[in-house]
């Protein structure tokens, strides 16, 4: 797959009158990428332009952690991603030569029927954004790269923004929003005058690089402790026969040339230089952490390292980012697809940025203690929106252990009617909401309002069932029912009702998402 080469000319990916779009999105990483996927697959008609000429290189960060592993499977992308990534290898800790103990860093955890995906991923990033891209492309969308969105102005009915080609050409774009993906030190931010800040982390450069290594096993994460108090570390990549190599061990910065690579490795670790065999891409890292004050200024929103940055420490930034625009693209959607109202944005900072600032918390933690056991705390399978005003319980008997509105759906195998094996997330998959009737909750569904193809309604149990809890599992994860569940296009709860006037809390919590435009849902 060599999407990494790929380069567009200036007209690849405009709209057909190439002046307006509905959503113009800065910066090709994982959070814009992402993001058009998702709007892409709406039918929202998405302008994402990278001022580089192609896709970043560098594994770079390499974790994708259980809940972002459901958001893949919701958009497309992880059955290319399994078949490119893999498992953490344990840890193996050299002195003089010779490996002197090997530790289980990661924490391995057993799948359940509710959290299928239940350990890290290892996926470099630039495979990572080729395997984005690719399913962007699958959908019909493109980047427009060597492009750069150098000035925009807003108001009240969108964005203008002016974009530079790389051989100078310019074009003005107009868009109903534009989304900044452009990364830490967002040019975006910059213009709009947002203000990021967050605690002070110990400036040291660190040295990253992908290399072809002999001497070396693939089995283990190699690592070194350095007197100074720093270390070096080669990652056997996952799909490639090469490591990620990080060293942190400099008190000057040092540069980044091949020779400079090979020396750093030869000095810190058993290896002579002749064994760094090629060095494929090299890059220097000073971790950093903040925060934005506000992810949205009027039309123009911040996503992903534009809107926070963290310690690499937990491998919890790129999954954030992704978490972002999966947020933010539904709402984006009902917005520019179904009338549902401006203010339903308005929310998309009000549910993100307080787990961007927990998270940041908890990275800066890891960072400064140089805690390396990783465990299931960092897997993100309980992030949720229990405080969203997008989130409505109104049951008042709930079990210990069930899930309330604001939390993530759990996943359970099933049954169709027919017998056929399924599961809750085959049900999920997909733009649109899930209502799940559980146990005969005798919802109306002549009766409810939503646009065609974008709520699923399905019985579980009862009279004429869609699906039969066949080994207990939705039981087990969702409690005994009769209940009302409605299921948001991201995969948490937004509505939890008990049977009584269920139809009617229903259509009150989908006259949020829809706006004006309703229609009788299909059943």
């Amino acid at each position: 797959m060599a999407l990494n080469n790929v380069k567009e000319t200036f007209g690849a990916a405009l709209p057909d009158d190439g002046t307006a779009v509905d959503v113009l999105i800065a910066g090709a990483g994982p959070t814009g990428l992402a993001l058009a996927i998702d709007l892409t697959r709406r039918g929202v008609r998405t302008l994402l332009v990278e001022r580089q000429e192609q896709l970043s290189p560098g594994a770079r960060g390499t974790g994708v952690q259980p809940r972002t592993q459901e958001v893949y499977d919701d958009l497309g992308v992880l059955d290319a991603a399994f078949a490119a990534g893999g498992l953490y290898p344990k840890t193996a800790r050299w002195e003089n030569g010779a490996i002197v103990d090997v530790t289980e860093m990661i924490e391995r955890v057993d799948p359940t029927p509710a959290t299928p995906y239940s350990n890290g991923l290892m996926l470099p990033q630039f495979r990572n954004l080729e395997l984005l891209y690719e399913r962007l492309r699958e959908l019909g969308g493109d980047v427009l790269f060597r492009t750069e969105l150098t000035a925009f102005d807003q108001d009240p009915a969108g964005v203008t923004a002016r974009l530079r080609h790389a051989d100078g050409a310019e074009r003005t774009v107009h868009g109903a929003y534009l989304v900044a993906t452009d990364g830490g030190r967002s040019t975006v931010r910059r213009a709009l005058g947002v203000k990021m800040s967050g605690p002070e982390l110990e400036p040291v450069p660190v040295l990253l690089a992908d290399v072809r290594v002999d001497g070396l096993d693939r089995d283990h994460w190699h690592r070194w402790e350095l007197p100074t108090g720093g270390f070096a570390g080669l990652l056997p990549l996952a799909g490639t026969d090469y490591f990620q190599t990080m060293i942190a061990a400099f008190g000057t910065t040092p540069d980044t040339s091949p020779e400079t690579v090979r020396a750093q490795l030869a000095a810190h670790t058993h290896l002579d230089a002749e064994q760094i065999r090629e060095v494929l891409w090299s890059s220097l890292f000073r971790p950093r952490a903040g925060l934005v004050d506000s992810y949205r200024t009027g039309r123009v929103f911040l996503a992903g390292d534009a809107a926070h940055i963290h310690s690499p420490a937990g491998g919890q930034g790129l999954n954030t980012s992704v978490q972002d625009a999966y947020n933010l693209g539904w709402k984006l959607g009902q917005v520019l697809r179904h009338g549902a109202p401006d203010s339903l944005l308005d929310t998309y900072e009000t549910e993100r940025r307080p787990i961007a600032e927990g998270i940041l918390d908890t990275s800066t933690r890891l960072h400064r203690s140089r805690e390396l056991r990783r465990g299931r705390d960092l897997h993100q399978l309980g992030i949720g929106y229990p405080d969203s005003p997008l989130t409505r319980e109104l049951r008042t008997d709930l079990a210990e252990g069930i899930p309330a509105a604001g939390d993530r759906a759990p996943d359970a195998p099933c049954t169709t009617a027919d017998g056929k094996p399924t599961r809750l997330f085959d049900v999920f998959r997909g733009p649109h909401f899930t209502l799940l009737d559980l146990g005969g909750a005798g919802v109306d569904d002549t009766a409810l309002p939503a646009a065609a193809g974008l709520l699923r309604l399905v019985r579980v149990g009862g009279q004429d069932p869609d699906l039969i809890d066949t080994d207990g599992h939705i039981r087990e994860a969702y409690g005994p029912g009769p209940a009302v569940l409605l299921i948001r296009p991201d995969g948490y709860l937004a509505l939890a009702a008990p049977p009584e006037d269920a139809t009617a809390q229903v259509t009150a919590a989908l006259s949020t998402y829809l706006g004006a435009d309703l229609a009788p849902a299909a059943r």
